[in-house]
C-alpha cells in the first residue's frame, strides 16, 4: 500500500511539469532566469501595461485553483479515492498554499506600474514560488520519511526537485497576454501584442 501511494505521490507532483523539467539543470541558469526571458517576454509586458494605462480595469475578483495544470484536482481525487493517502499528505498537495500566493501576485501583476516592474514582478513571484515549495519540506520531511521509510534527506531533495519543475512550467507557460486562465495578469482582459509593442520602453 505504501509502495502504491510513493507512486501516486511522484505522478501527482508531476502531470504538468515533468516534461519542461527533463534534462533541465539543477539550478536554472541566471539567461534562462533573466536575459532571455526578459527579451521574448517584454512585448508581452508592454502590452499588457499599456492596455492598463488606456483602461485601468480594477481586476476581477481574485480566485485560483490551488496549483494549476491538474495538480491540485488530482491530488483531491487520489485522496479521496485513498484515505489512506490522504491521511498522511491531506488532501491537498503540502505546498498548496505556495500555489495560492502566487496566484495573487499573478492576479494582479503583483502592482507593476511600468513594463520593467510588470518583467521582475513575474520572474520574483516564480522564484518565490520555488523557494516556498522547498521550504514546505521544513513541515512534511520528517513525517513522510518515517511512513515511507525513506531518508528525510531524499524526501527533501523530491520536494527541491517539484518546485524546479513547477518553476520551470510557470516560467514557460504564465507569461502575460496568452488568454490561460493562470496568466500573468489574470485579473485583467487579455492582452493583445501589436507592433507598437516590439519597440524598446
Amino acid at each position: 500500500m505504501r509502495a502504491r501511494d510513493a507512486a501516486v505521490l511522484i505522478i501527482l507532483a508531476f502531470p504538468a511539469h515533468a516534461d519542461s523539467e527533463a534534462g533541465a539543470s539543477s539550478e536554472a541558469a541566471p539567461e534562462t532566469e533573466g536575459l532571455v526571458s526578459r527579451w521574448v517576454e517584454m512585448p508581452t509586458h508592454r502590452a499588457l501595461l499599456r492596455d492598463l494605462t488606456e483602461d485601468p480595469t480594477i481586476p476581477l475578483p481574485f480566485a485560483t485553483d490551488g496549483c494549476s495544470g491538474g495538480m491540485s484536482s488530482m491530488w483531491q481525487v487520489a485522496a479521496d479515492t485513498m484515505p489512506d493517502l490522504a491521511d498522511v499528505l491531506g488532501q491537498h498537495p503540502p505546498w498548496e498554499e505556495c500555489c495560492v500566493i502566487h496566484d495573487r501576485a499573478y492576479h494582479n501583476i503583483a502592482g507593476a506600474m511600468t513594463p520593467q516592474d510588470s518583467f521582475d514582478a513575474r520572474l520574483t513571484a516564480d522564484r518565490e514560488l520555488r523557494s516556498c515549495v522547498i521550504g514546505s519540506a521544513d513541515l512534511h520531511a520528517d513525517r513522510l520519511a518515517a511512513y515511507y521509510d525513506l531518508s528525510t534527506d531524499f524526501v527533501r531533495a523530491g520536494f527541491e526537485q517539484i518546485a524546479k519543475a513547477m518553476f520551470t512550467s510557470v516560467r514557460l507557460g504564465g507569461g502575460p497576454c496568452t488568454a490561460l486562465p493562470w496568466r500573468w495578469g489574470f485579473g485583467y482582459p487579455n492582452c493583445i501584442v501589436s507592433f507598437r509593442d516590439l519597440g524598446a520602453d
